[in-house]
């Protein structure tokens, strides 16, 4: 995927099927740290939703337009499908889901590490399109992108949290 400011096209399809569905969600992470400024790229989308049994169904059918797969298994490369497909109930049953869809890799999180999920983010997010995208999502802040990586305490989210500080600065005053 391209950020150099360009459409990209699988992120534009990623964000366009979510808000043709009427999902309600908030991008946190890499993504929406580059909303705000930061000059890292990501690859990935990551998302957190409002975790009610109505928008959990709109996500499902979201993602199984998307031909979304799980990932994670290297016996299973361009991801495992879900027999079936995605539904509510099936997402219910998971804080994180790691997917690739037919436009690029999709990672969904009710709860990301140091929040409390969607309620407690959106209060502080921003409409803002994501780099390779021209529709304005929320995002969340830049204090809670940062608490979040810094409670997730992963090597490469400590690795990026200096960077993170200094160029996210005008949103953290």
């Amino acid at each position: 995927m391209t950020m150099s400011g360009a459409a990209d096209h699988g992120r534009q399809a990623i964000v366009d099927t979510l808000e043709r569905n009427g999902v309600q969600y908030l991008v946190i992470g890499a993504a929406a740290a580059e909303a705000l400024g930061w000059s890292g790229r990501s690859e990935d989308i990551d998302i957190v939703p409002e975790t009610s049994r109505t928008n959990l169904d709109r996500l499902a059918k979201a993602l199984n337009e998307l031909d979304a797969k799980l990932i994670g298994d290297p016996a299973y490369p361009g991801g495992l499908p879900v027999p079936g497909g995605f539904d509510a109930r099936l997402l219910a049953t998971k804080q994180v889901w790691n997917l690739m869809t037919a436009h690029g890799q999709l990672d969904i999180t009710s709860h990301p590490s140091g929040t409390r999920g969607y309620d407690d983010l959106i209060v502080r997010a921003l409409r803002r399109p994501i780099p390779g995208t021209t529709t304005a999502v929320s995002v969340a802040s830049a204090q809670d992108i940062i608490a979040s990586k810094t409670a997730a305490g992963r090597a490469k989210d400590i690795a990026v949290l200096p960077a993170l500080r200094q160029e996210l600065r005008p949103w953290l005053e």
